[in-house]
Parts: C-alpha cells; sequence; structure tokens
C-alpha cells in the first residue's frame, strides 16, 4: 500500500506548483499555480485548491476550481495565464486572492467570503488617480505577488523579478527588475497608499551576495518578526531573510531548501545536484512550534508540469535576538509524513527524491534541455492531463494516474530517503514493476534491448547491495521482477533505499514491492 504524507504530498497527476501553505480555522489550504502535464508553457490550468487538517497533513482534500483565467476582465477568451498566487485575510475578513496576470506586468485581484472561494474579481492593483500599477514610466514589473496583513491591518504587498539588465522598456515605459519592491495598499486591498521601494536590490548593500533576490516573493509574521522567503538567483533553491519590520532592514538568514541538495553534503553547485535542478517557489507553514518549507519539484523534463513537494524544518528560536533560525531541509520523499516511511510494502517509484544519470543530474528550462538530457532519466506519467477542464472530478482523475521513472539506462539512480526497516520483520524480497522503455520523440535511438539488472541499496554509492534482480524477458509490457534478500544482507534502522540500472537499452519503473518475513506475498 502506498505510503501516507510522502512527496509530492498530492496525487500523482496533480502539478501545483508555487504553493502557498496557509491555516484557516482548523485547516491548512494551499494556494499555487496550476500546471498541465504535457503543456508547452506554465500555469495553463485555472486555480484550483487542496487543503488538509492541522491535525493530519496526510489527509489532502480536493476542494475545487476557485477562480478561473477567463473571470479576469482583460482575459475574457482564457487565452492568458494566471501565475503564483498568494492568499490573505483582509481587513474586512475576506480572503483577498493576488496574482501576476501572464508576463503582462499587471497585478490582479479577487476577493471570496471563504478560503475556497468561489473568488470573484475584484481589480488590478493600481495607483489612487487609477493608473494600473505597472502602466507608470518608473514603475517595477508586477511580479510574483506577496502579501501581508498585519496585525494593525495594514497591508504590505511584495512583487520583483531580477533580470541582468536595469530596466526592460515595455510598450514605451521603462520599468524596474532590479529585484523585489514592497509598496503598501489601501485597505480595499487595490489601490496603492505608499510608493513601491526596492527592497531586496539585486547588487550591492542589502542584496544577500550569493543568493540575491530573483522571484517568489512570500512573507510571514511570526512572534513579532518578519520572515520573507524567495527564490534566489540560483532559482534551484529559497532562501529566507529576517527584519523587525515588514519594509526595511532584513538581513539574510540561510537557505532552506535546494531542489538539488546543492549546499548539502558537500555539493557545492549544481554540477554536483543529486536531482534534477531548475525553477523552485513556495512559502511556509507554521504549526505550533513546527514549520515546513513549501516548494515543487520538475518533472517531464520540462518547467511546466511542477509538483507539490514540502519538508519539516529544523527550527531553533534564538532567545538574544527573538529570532527563529531554520538550517537547509534535506529533499526528501517522507514529506509531510512526519518520519521515516515504512520499509515494506509497495512503494511507488515517484516519490523518489534523488534521480540522476551515470553522468551526474541537470537543468530543466523550459524546452531547451529536452534534447541536451534526451539520455538522461526523468518522472512522467502514462496518460494525457485529464483536468484540461478542472472539473470536480479533478482530484478523481489525478488519483488514478500512473506516474513514474522513465528512460533509465545503464548507470541512472533513483533513490528514496527515508525509510525505517524493522528489525523483527526483516526484508526477505524485492520486487521491481518495470518496463522496456518507450523511446519518445528527441530520445536518441537505442537499439539495445534491456538485458540487464536492477541493483537495490542503502547507499548512493551502491556499496551496500541488498538485492540484484535481473530483468529477464522484459518487455513493452509492465512485469514484476523479483530476487530475494540474503539474510545478512536485510537492512534495519532508518535508511534510505537506491535503485540502480546496469545494462543495455533502457527501462521505465513504476514501484518497488518489499516483502517482509510474514509476508504473505513473499511466502
Amino acid at each position: 500500500m502506498m505510503q501516507q504524507a510522502c512527496n509530492p504530498y498530492l496525487p500523482a497527476g496533480e502539478y501545483i506548483p508555487d504553493a502557498e501553505p496557509y491555516v484557516f480555522g482548523d485547516r491548512v489550504y494551499i494556494y499555487g499555480s496550476h500546471d498541465r502535464f504535457g503543456a508547452p508553457m506554465f500555469c495553463v490550468n485555472d486555480y484550483v485548491c487542496w487543503s488538509a487538517p492541522v491535525t493530519d497533513l496526510s489527509d489532502w482534500r480536493y476542494e475545487g476550481v476557485i477562480y478561473r483565467r477567463n473571470q479576469d476582465p482583460k482575459n475574457r477568451l482564457g487565452l492568458r495565464l494566471l501565475f503564483a498566487p498568494d492568499v490573505a485575510v483582509g481587513p474586512d475578513g475576506r480572503y483577498y486572492l493576488y496574482y501576476a496576470f501572464d508576463f503582462m506586468g499587471i497585478m490582479g485581484v479577487a476577493v471570496a467570503d471563504s478560503p475556497v472561494g468561489p473568488f470573484t474579481f475584484h481589480g488590478h492593483v493600481r495607483h489612487p488617480d487609477g493608473t494600473i500599477w505597472g502602466r507608470r514610466a518608473g514603475d517595477s514589473f508586477p511580479f510574483d505577488p506577496g502579501v501581508l496583513v498585519d496585525d494593525d491591518r495594514r497591508v504590505y504587498l511584495y512583487s520583483g523579478f531580477h533580470t541582468p539588465v536595469p530596466a526592460l522598456a515595455t510598450g514605451g515605459r521603462r520599468l524596474g527588475f532590479d529585484g523585489g519592491y514592497v509598496l503598501e495598499l489601501e485597505p480595499d486591498m487595490v489601490t496603492i497608499r505608499t510608493p513601491e521601494r526596492l527592497l531586496f536590490p539585486k547588487t550591492g548593500p542589502g542584496s544577500f551576495p550569493g543568493h540575491e533576490f530573483f522571484e517568489a516573493s512570500s512573507m510571514r509574521k511570526w512572534d513579532g518578526k518578519y520572515y520573507v522567503v524567495y527564490s534566489s538567483r540560483l532559482n534551484h533553491e529559497l532562501c529566507y531573510a529576517v527584519s523587525d519590520r515588514p519594509d526595511e532592514g532584513f538581513s539574510y538568514g540561510g537557505t532552506l531548501v535546494s531542489i538539488g541538495d546543492v549546499g548539502l553534503d558537500g555539493r557545492a553547485d549544481e554540477t554536483s545536484a543529486a536531482n534534477y535542478t531548475g525553477n523552485t517557489h513556495g512559502g511556509m507553514l507554521r504549526i505550533g512550534d513546527d514549520f515546513y518549507t513549501f516548494y515543487h519539484r520538475q518533472t517531464n523534463r520540462s518547467s511546466y508540469a511542477r509538483q507539490a513537494c514540502a519538508e519539516r524544518l529544523d527550527a531553533t528560536f534564538d532567545e538574544t535576538t527573538g529570532e527563529w533560525r531554520f538550517a537547509q531541509a534535506e529533499v526528501t520523499s517522507c514529506g509531510l509524513n512526519g518520519g521515516p516511511l515504512r520499509g515494506a510494502g509497495r512503494i511507488e517509484a515517484r516519490i523518489a527524491c534523488n534521480l540522476w544519470s551515470r553522468d551526474g543530474a541537470g537543468r530543466y528550462d523550459g524546452d531547451a534541455p529536452v534534447r541536451r538530457l534526451a539520455a538522461h532519466p526523468y518522472f512522467t506519467q502514462d496518460a494525457r492531463d485529464g483536468k484540461a477542464a478542472d472539473g470536480p472530478d479533478g482530484a478523481a482523475q489525478a488519483s488514478a494516474v500512473l506516474q513514474y521513472v522513465a528512460n533509465m539506462r545503464d548507470g541512472a539512480t533513483a533513490g528514496i530517503k527515508y525509510l525505517t526497516f524493522d528489525p523483527a520483520a526483516p526484508l526477505t524480497a524485492v520486487a521491481v514493476t518495470a518496463r522496456a522503455h518507450r523511446r519518445r520523440r528527441h530520445e536518441p535511438r537505442d537499439d539495445g534491448r534491456p538485458d540487464g539488472r536492477i541493483v537495490v541499496s542503502t547507499d548512493a554509492a551502491g556499496a551496500h547491495v541488498i538485492a540484484s534482480i535481473p530483468l529477464t524477458g522484459i518487455g513493452d509490457d509492465w512485469r514484476d521482477f523479483t530476487a530475494d534478500v540474503a539474510v545478512a544482507a536485510s537492512p534495519t534502522g532508518v535508511l534510505p533505499l537506491y535503485w540502480r540500472y546496469e545494462g543495455g537499452g533502457s527501462v521505465d519503473v513504476a514501484a518497488l514491492d518489499l516483502h517482509v518475513a510474514g509476508d504473505r506475498a513473499a511466502e
């Protein structure tokens, strides 16, 4: 049976990047963009919402469509995209949803009486004279909103995007792309009250050298301190900064998570990443004194099919400064599980948190890397996206999808971290559900027939092998291949689990089955 609360924490066929988590009442709600599997661009689906009880972060419920693209009056045909939303409760107690309107340099706002909507269009963020923000010379480029309603009911809106050039001419206007900005809104949640200011410059003082602001502003306030989460110029990581004020004085705190675990275990940069990298975006969640970072991973060898993940953070409170400090979280398969997954039963390959080829991993950015990464393994699914209309059965359709690791060539490795193995129920056999890979467009022709094996180990280097599974007679259909585990090789305690393909051609892997003593399937 599939483990609960693992990464990705939503069903296999759901693609919610940029997720912002909030506690409203006794539930956690996530608001994010909505990618469509196989689409040629980001965020082509309408906004949906998922929620879970505060007491059980494995029990995610589909709340349905909360806002459609064509509800924005500038998008009646629904051709434009809506990016990276954020939500806040306004001074009037209603829920306000902010979004970047495509790459148009416009910020939209919608409002609802419930955290799950339905949201209705409220307006575009505008200057007091009615001019839409982003339409004046000297405005910054409105992008990736983050919104905070402070304890005194003042409303702050954060935005920004970093480009190498100092400004960009758009429609005769010179717009700023110098980093992250902040402005204050009127209580109506849409009219600018104070002029925007550059808060997180991309260079110079306050720029957080080595981890400069790129995009993805997200703001939280805890115990009187302000915490901003952002995606750095490295793009594969989320970082945070802290201040006593919402609009100035932020100091760099550190990296919360890198989707390639860059910065951990001696990985100095992406050339040694433990997973395929690309953009990531998310926020933070606090439940009591438990903190989590939410982020997204890349799938299908593009930036256009991103899935929601989360990790618990190691947090300590500094009594001297009054600040929470967070250590960089390791990317794991455990996610919101609260501990290691059970090292027994069926484990879907899609929850692998590490993936690389014989030559290492790579980076996904749009379509460009498809040919360059053609010999690399990747996560994909067995059907087209069934939620194109974002109907009420979207959750069921997403759950019915089979997601798997595809195109594992000689030396390709996938890893799951972490599992707990019970010494009272030793591992007796390991089965792998696999098939010969069906070559896809842009992949190099490889006439070699898969005739190899899957080597299962408890370390990335493959030194501690627990099973070597021959893929004898593998074909185009999914089949289970099994090998016994020697008593002396049975793992105990909390360990990672890796599988590596050795052989010709390439294979796809859908799942592992871990049989333990007393398991009927192994008898």
